[in-house]
């Protein structure tokens, strides 16, 4: 799979991009066909509690899925995509064995 990791309105430091790359690989234990996964990370504005923003679009065979958190660190928002994907993805794969 690859991880692609985008910061915007503020620099990524490497310790938040291999916590990004380590919880968005745990996916792949969910479905194997993702083929790709684009992260955003970005700061809203005006500067207040819960400004973090972190969108995951996971580009997988025969679709896509998508969640986008909010929350006071990106860690946690991030937490919070993995856990959202983690069920989309169950629900994709219990699809496609239903067909």
């Amino acid at each position: 799979m690859d991880i692609r990791i985008q910061a915007i309105h503020f620099d990524a430091t490497a310790q938040l991009e291999a916590f990004v790359q380590k919880k968005v690989s745990k996916l792949e234990q969910y479905f194997d066909g993702i083929l790709t996964a684009e992260v955003s990370l970005k700061v809203i504005k005006p500067e207040t509690a819960k400004n973090k923003e972190a969108s995951i679009r996971l580009l997988i065979k025969n679709g896509d899925c998508f969640a986008a958190k909010v929350n006071d660190t990106f860690e946690e928002a991030v937490d919070d995509c993995v856990e959202a994907l983690e069920k989309q993805l169950i629900k994709f794969k219990e699809k496609i064995r239903a067909k």
